[in-house]
């Protein structure tokens, strides 16, 4: 089982994902909309995975915004395990931020065999 905190601004992305997470075992410890309150929510729940969308209200398009962003929370767990998604025309700033830090990426709209292939990956000992 993995502990996951979404941050996603639109709730019914997140009543999605958390319902995969749900009914695969997995545990949503958070769900935040904004970038702030995910920074703080982290440090309360300490989960195993940080689902971020890549746009959310905070955002300012540009990887200048994303770099801070995941330097923040390595910042905060040099540990952090992050994956980023994001619509199909942004796939650029997901390439992006594998570059920075972020350990997997999916492309909305994801089927919910994406998101558990992604756990997988990254969360769950091999």
């Amino acid at each position: 089982m993995t502990r996951v905190m979404i941050v996603e601004d639109a709730e019914f992305m997140r009543m999605a994902i958390r319902d995969t997470l749900f009914r695969h075992g997995h545990e949503v410890v958070a769900e935040v909309a904004d970038e702030e309150e995910a920074f703080q929510k982290y440090l309360e729940v300490k989960p195993d995975l940080v689902l971020m969308d890549i746009m959310t209200p905070d955002s300012v398009p540009g990887d200048m915004n994303l770099k801070k962003i995941l330097n923040k929370f390595l910042v905060i767990d040099h540990e952090a395990k992050m994956a980023m998604f994001s619509s199909l025309g942004q796939q650029i700033l997901i390439t992006e931020s594998t570059k920075i830090g972020a350990m997997g990426f999916i492309v909305k709209p994801f089927e919910p065999e994406g998101i558990l292939d992604l756990l997988k990956k990254i969360a769950e000992p091999n």
